[in-house]
């Protein structure tokens, strides 16, 4: 009989321990950590953080990307950049060319501005550049920045709807204005310029535009479904250039940024009053 006992617990506490493994188990598998629900909003603020200059001081170009563009990645001015490289209008780049980011690497990149001599990469980049910068006269002032009025540009809004981000230079900040908008409304050119980049290729701006202005002022639009226009084509203030999308971001929404020597402005400031 107590043998009988003594196999009975034994029993009952092999079920106990078993049941508690397995309730273990159950509960591993079905846990997930809360982190997916901030990652897509984190994603969409990655272009808020320049990228860092690499530890060479040189960044080799690859295909779709233009002097304007790799300015803007970086937050340099695109005219330090050409400077640096002894690029002139209409700032032509070529894939695989190294181009001096700072003062310390222009030994290193001396070739930097020699022409391939790949004829498909030469007909690929007359191809996208032959139109860049040949209706635009560049305006050539004092620095108006001071002014506020983006010497003498006569800005526009970029879409009718409500900004629900200003600018703000707290923590990772806004380096623009995020406005509300539905996929596929309008989003048009903020001043007339020179498209001088239209792509996709700078992570967190999803489907972007960056316009020239003149020597000192740059717009951009960012999170485009769709966009209508080329890399130089000359636009006017107020015409359609994209449509409103939510390209690697969180919510149908245009990010509209203005920068000034390559540097992020507050556009309040020179956006017409509402």
């Amino acid at each position: 009989m107590i043998g009988t006992k003594g196999e009975f617990y034994k029993r009952v506490c092999f079920l106990q321990v078993l049941i508690f493994l397995i309730s273990v188990l159950l509960f591993a598998c079905s846990y997930r950590p809360l982190a997916p629900v901030t990652d897509l909003s984190i994603r969409s603020r990655e272009h808020q953080i320049p990228k860092a200059i690499p530890s060479n001081g040189r960044h080799i170009v690859r295909g779709g990307e233009t002097l304007f563009s790799i300015a803007w990645g970086y937050g340099i001015d695109y005219k330090k950049i050409a400077n640096l490289n002894n690029i002139k209008a209409p700032f032509r780049i070529f894939p695989d060319q190294a181009l001096a980011l700072d003062k310390s690497s222009i030994k290193l990149s001396k070739s930097s501005t020699k022409v391939t001599k790949n004829p498909k990469k030469n007909r690929y980049i007359a191809d996208r550049y032959k139109k860049a910068n040949t209706h635009n006269k560049e305006i050539h002032q004092k620095d108006g920045h001071a002014l506020g009025k983006g010497v003498n540009i006569d800005w526009t809004w970029p879409v009718v709807g409500k900004v629900i981000e200003k600018f703000s230079v707290k923590g990772i900040g806004n380096k623009g204005l995020d406005f509300s908008g539905n996929h596929g409304d309008r989003v048009n050119a903020a001043a007339k310029g020179n498209v001088v980049y239209s792509g996709s290729g700078l992570r967190g701006y999803g489907k972007l535009i960056i316009i020239k202005h003149n020597d000192v002022f740059l717009s951009a639009y960012a999170h485009n479904s769709r966009i209508v226009v080329k890399e130089g084509d000359v636009v006017k203030a107020g015409e359609k250039i994209a449509e409103i999308g939510s390209s690697d971001t969180d919510k149908e929404k245009l990010h509209f940024e203005i920068r000034y020597r390559g540097k992020p402005v507050d556009p309040i400031r020179y956006l017409p009053r509402r």
